[in-house]
């Protein structure tokens, strides 16, 4: 599957059990409708409760994943091969033109990225180097000088190096010819023994010879003798001449040092203004080993596309995964209130006034006709019965009732009331915990006019652990407020069996806000809110009410 392909399915911040259940059901549902590339995922560690719950019915966690941001692997990358070193300029420009770019990657052996050579590099040899001995200091190797004269060696080895001495036409008598030629040069003649004979005699390193002419016997003895190369090339010794320099090895002319490259999980938002501001046009790409795999430009940032989402149980930008404002949203659904998320076009927004999400999964899957196996039953129930609190909360609906009571028929749950207690004890095992777990196990934040605000909630059984875990949050809230960054936090400390909550608060105005919303009076920390269960439909809304007055 390739990543852009991918529709990640994901929950809120810090999720809970409706959200995990949620994102692992409709992730099959979409499974079952011919979206292979459906995956379920979720955007924090997963609670107790739910461990205990997916433990249960044998299902595997949803995949971590906690930024939407659109990455280099995600877009389309030019998987251009890269090139040895050794290559020389005319085969690397032959290449730049079959491939249509103007850079090339020059790649180690072991694939790691070794620098780059472009056209303006090879435009910019043929304009500013003049020295006759280029070819000698780059070590040109003959097999590459032979090739790309389109030339044969006739004596000598090709696999051997030019080290030392220039490049000259031979074309003066011998006698002036003889006083210009130094030792260990290459010569470009044609084919008159008698100027062959007078640079052998100076001790070259080689003779060019064109015209595909004929060399004697003679004259591949002396130079077997002298160990002088040979080449013999089918153009004339202008072409030679004006050809020989496309013998260099790239490595010679390639940017080595400081190349501005990119690896597959960059955010392409953080590499934008990079390339705005350099003068490349293409960057090479590495993988997470700093191997090479291909390059891009700035026109593969043109209308890229972000990574698609389906949202369930939330619609709050707050609470979605990290960047999700460069991320293609296909699909919400959800049961709280219409948050501040938006979209460029018109999506799929399911969003029903019931208990929990799992409810309206469950009746897709009914309208689908799809089926529901006793893994994906016992998980949809599962979050109802967490969400309504065993139908206690006010937000659970018949609806919310009859989906749970028929999911637990199919996922083999015989005692409804039993298994959710022995689901919310398994959450309340807090002991190991710290009080910032315990903060941010579900915990949502809103933005309402100028107020920032978060709003934790733990559900316990066990009204004696629920007072355990008082003291400690009370403190921790006292000492850390100033580190979460919000103008007021609240924390609910819900007795199921009671169906009241402690509601511990920070922050300036909140216990004003708290007060106005309940119309009642509260102590420097918390204030005890009987019937107060549902942080979605009791507590946001008056907390809400309160600040817009």
């Amino acid at each position: 599957m390739k990543s852009r392909d991918r529709i990640y399915i994901t929950g809120h911040k810090n999720p809970d059990t409706d959200s995990i259940c949620s994102a692992i059901a409709y992730a099959e549902l979409k499974r079952q409708t011919g979206e292979n590339e459906a995956v379920a995922c979720r955007c924090g560690e997963i609670n107790e409760e739910t461990q205990f719950v997916l433990q249960h019915f044998d299902a595997p966690e949803p995949v971590l994943f906690t930024d939407a941001a659109t990455e280099v692997k995600e877009i389309e990358i030019h998987r251009i091969p890269g090139i040895d070193h050794e290559m020389s300029v005319k085969q690397a420009w032959n290449m730049m033109g079959k491939q249509n770019v103007i850079t090339m990657p020059i790649v180690k052996d072991d694939g790691s990225l070794e620098g780059l050579i472009t056209v303006s590099d090879i435009a910019k040899s043929y304009m500013d180097i003049h020295d006759s001995d280029i070819l000698s200091q780059a070590n040109t190797s003959f097999a590459s000088i032979a090739e790309t004269l389109d030339g044969t060696i006739v004596v000598g080895n090709g696999k051997a190096h030019f080290t030392e001495g220039r490049v000259v036409v031979g074309s003066f008598d011998p006698v002036t010819m003889g006083s210009y030629i130094r030792e260990k040069d290459l010569v470009i003649m044609g084919n008159r023994p008698e100027d062959m004979i007078v640079a052998m005699e100076q001790k070259v390193t080689g003779i060019v010879v064109g015209l595909d002419a004929k060399i004697s016997d003679l004259i591949i003895r002396l130079a077997e003798e002298q160990d002088c190369i040979i080449i013999s090339s089918p153009h004339d010794t202008y072409t030679n001449a004006r050809l020989i320099n496309q013998s260099l090895p790239v490595r010679h002319l390639m940017t080595a040092g400081s190349i501005v490259g990119f690896h597959l999980g960059d955010k392409v938002s953080d590499i934008r203004e990079i390339m705005r501001n350099m003068r490349h046009r293409d960057f090479p790409v590495l993988d997470e080993n700093e191997k090479y795999v291909g390059t891009i430009s700035r026109r593969n940032l043109i209308g890229c596309r972000g990574k698609k989402l389906v949202l369930v149980d939330h619609n709050e930008r707050s609470q979605a995964v990290n960047h999700v404002e460069e991320a293609e949203i296909l699909e919400i659904i959800d049961h709280h209130r219409l948050g501040s998320l938006e979209t460029i076009e018109p999506i799929l927004f399911r969003n029903e006034p019931v208990g929990c999400t799992a409810t309206i999964i469950y009746r897709m899957y009914q309208e689908k006709g799809l089926e529901i196996t006793r893994q994906i039953a016992g998980l949809l129930c599962s979050a109802i019965l967490s969400d309504t609190l065993i139908f206690h909360s006010p937000t659970c609906t018949e609806r919310d009732r009859k989906a749970a009571v028929e999911l637990a028929g199919i996922a083999g749950i015989t005692d409804i009331v039993a298994y959710a207690k022995e689901m919310f004890r398994a959450g309340g095992n807090l002991g190991q915990k710290t009080p910032q777990e315990i903060l941010f196990q579900d915990f949502k934040r809103f933005n309402f006019g100028k107020t920032a605000f978060g709003v934790g909630q733990i559900s316990l059984l066990d009204e004696e652990e629920l007072a355990e875990i008082r003291s400690e949050m009370a403190e921790y809230l006292r000492v850390h407020f100033k580190e979460l960054k919000l103008e007021q936090v609240y924390f609910l400390l819900t007795n199921i069996q009671e169906q009241s909550s402690e509601v511990l608060f920070c922050g300036y105005g909140a216990r004003d806000t708290v007060e106005k919303a309940f119309g009642t009076g509260a102590g420097e920390e918390s204030v005890i809110l009987p019937d107060v269960v549902s942080r979605k439909k009791q507590f946001i809304p008056a907390m809400m009410t309160a600040l817009q007055g």
